[in-house]
Parts: structure tokens; sequence; C-alpha cells
């Protein structure tokens, strides 16, 4: 059906996490189909679950965050090396380093296949990181070229094409990862007062400052509700949240803290309300589609990835980065009217099954994949 005929396809991305939680549903569809499967990525503790699910895992440590031109020359040798050696018909690059280094090793290995996946601009275009940013516009220019290059919101890929990072007939639209309608379901909101949560990284770009003083305001208001944090600090990121202020907002009472969870399946039921009052360069937050699936309303912000998955007024507010007023508004809106958040709900789902389900998204790159025969 998709004219793809029987290849052999590496999945290339800076995490084994990555490859679990966001691509296993495209590798298993893609060995359904009789595709030889092969994941790339640094070593972690998922590689054992993905092996679990008969995938082979290929281990490949290399510094997320590395800049020394000697060591990363070195990565970008072996990588080249073990392209050389696997010899895929197809190379599927995720998040910025693999999609440059991989580009750039596909080529000297002689792969003529390449498909980059930008998962959201990054702090690489906020601002203060014009240096490293020229950097990246470089490597972009020379790594992606003849490369497909698929983009989750219209705005990134204007960002791109504006910069000429990329030849406009290389650009594509897939919005999302996608995400199974059969196992993020539609349940009721549990009994008791309302949860709000935020789940994602512990980052100050995230909104968690924002979301914590929201809920300071709130609950000082009296409103009824339980403010919850899911995720965990990042100490490597100067922008992290610390578990020390973590700490001392719960202690104060402000916030619940639920720590890390694989699983947010078991998650999203406990929940009233999602939000996410980002500042960060998104993608597609997969955490609002997820939400939404769930038919559960969501707050974010007017960044261009949250736009693709909230319609403001429909399944969701959308307020300005950094606007604590604005949140705290939305969140008393949909926390003073139990109706409203049903109705929001269940459009949220509605969106998500006609625009970012699991299998139109795999529909989609499998085309994609055909054009690249």
């Amino acid at each position: 059906m998709t004219g793809l005929g029987s290849m052999k396809i590496v999945l290339f991305a800076n995490t084994d996490w990555y490859l679990f939680n966001y691509r296993l549903p495209l590798a298993s569809a893609l060995r359904d189909q009789g595709h030889e499967v092969t994941l790339l990525s640094p070593p972690g503790r998922y590689a054992a679950r993905l092996e679990k699910e008969g995938f082979r895992c290929i281990s490949f440590p290399f510094e997320r965050k590395g800049t020394n031109p000697f060591s990363e020359m070195a990565v970008l040798a072996r990588l080249a090396r073990i392209l050389r050696r696997e010899k895929p018909d197809l190379l599927h690059n995720f998040t910025i380093k693999p999609m440059i280094y991989g580009s750039l090793a596909a080529r000297c290995a002689g792969i003529r296949r390449v498909v980059n996946a930008v998962e959201g601009l990054g702090f690489v275009f906020s601002g203060g990181h014009r240096a490293l940013r020229a950097v990246v516009k470089i490597l972009y220019r020379v790594g992606l070229r003849g490369t497909t290059v698929v983009f989750h919101n219209i705005d990134d890929r204007e960002v791109f094409l504006t910069y000429h990072l990329i030849d406009a007939a290389g650009a594509e639209l897939i919005p999302s990862v996608g995400v199974d309608m059969n196992v993020f379901r539609a349940t009721p909101e549990p009994e008791g007062d309302p949860v709000v949560m935020l789940a994602g990284r512990m980052l100050r770009s995230k909104g968690v400052p924002e979301f914590v003083e929201a809920a300071k305001r709130l609950r000082r208001a009296g409103v009824r509700a339980r403010f919850v944090l899911v995720g965990e600090p990042y100490p490597d990121n100067p922008d992290t949240v610390t578990t020390e202020e973590i700490s001392g907002w719960e202690k104060a009472g402000w916030i619940e803290y639920w720590g890390w969870h694989d699983d947010m399946v078991e998650v999203y039921p406990k929940t009233a309300v999602i939000c996410l009052p980002t500042s960060y360069n998104e993608g597609l937050p997969l955490s609002l589609v997820e939400a939404s699936a769930c038919a559960r309303p969501v707050v974010a912000t007017t960044i261009p990835g949250c736009r693709a998955v909230v319609r403001n007024g429909e399944n969701g507010f959308l307020i300005e980065p950094h606007d604590v007023h604005g949140l705290v508004n939305a969140l008393r809106t949909l926390l003073d009217d139990p109706a409203l958040r049903r109705t929001m709900g269940l459009r949220g789902r509605e969106i998500v099954g006609q625009e970012f389900s699991a299998e139109s998204v795999i529909a989609r790159t499998l085309r994609l994949y055909a054009k690249n025969r």
C-alpha cells in the first residue's frame, strides 16, 4: 500500500527514552510491514525495554551538549563507521544533534535517503544564544542539504525557510508523533478537589515558576483545587528548577510533587486540567496531545507548538508566555465550571482524533518514506 517494499531503516535519537516513549509505535508499524528496524541512541535504561519489544538497539554514546571540536569530530567519525557497517536504506534522525550528525555521517557513508524530524526550535533559537545559534545555523545548512525535513508545526517550518536553512522542496509537515486513541482514553474526573497538572521537564522555560505562582494566588483566593508537578529536574541544565525549590513549594502547601512517571496513561485520569505555561520553543508538546486525547481541557501559551493543539475557547485556553494573571484567570474559569471542563475535554479528544492520532501520523510518515525511495 505504501510502495515501500522491504527496507532496512535506522531510527536515531539522542536518548533511548525518546525512542521508547515517542517512536515505538512507528518502529512497530514498520516491523509489522516487514521492514528491518534498528534503533540507535546513547545507552540508557530504556534500551532493555526496547529489546524486550523485539528491536535491535545499537548503543552510541555521545554528549548531547558536547562542544569540543576534536571530540565531536571523533563522534561523527564513529557514527559514520556504524552507518557504513549497517548500510540502512533509510535513516530517520530525531532532535538537533542526531539530525546534524546523522545527516553528515550518512553523507560520508553513502546513504542517500535521510529524513530529519524537527522536534522544536529549542533553546538555540531563544534569546541569549547568538553565537551558538550562528554555529547551529551553519551546521543545519550544511548537514540538512539534500535531506527531507519534517516539522510538527507551520511556524517552525517558516523559521527554517526564512533563515534559508533548508530547501522548500524538502520541507514536510506532519503534526505530532501521534497518540494511540485506544490507549489514551476519555475518563471521568476523579471525585474530590480538581487536580491541575503540569507535566514535563522541570525547567523554568517550561513555565514551572509561573505555574507555582498561579497555584499560590488561586489557593490564597480560596479556590479548592490541587496543583501538581510531574517530571524531574535536570541538574546539568542551567534552566532547571532545583529539587530544593520543589521541596520548598511543596512544604509551603502550594503544590504537590509526583515526581517522574514512565506511564502517563495512568496519570491523566487523576487530573481535571492540564497546564503548560511554556516559553520554550516547543515543536508540538506531546503532553497536550495526550491530555486532550484523555478528554482533559488544557491551558497553554501562544507558543507555536501549543497553538497547533489548543484552539482557544474550544478545547482550552491560550495565554501569553509569563502572563501569570492570564494563567490565573484561565485556570479559575475552568476550575469554577465542571461542565465547561467536560465540554472542552470532549472537544479536545475530537481534535486529536481528527489530526493527531498515531494511525494517521504513522500513515503519513510511511508515505513520506515511500517518496524517498
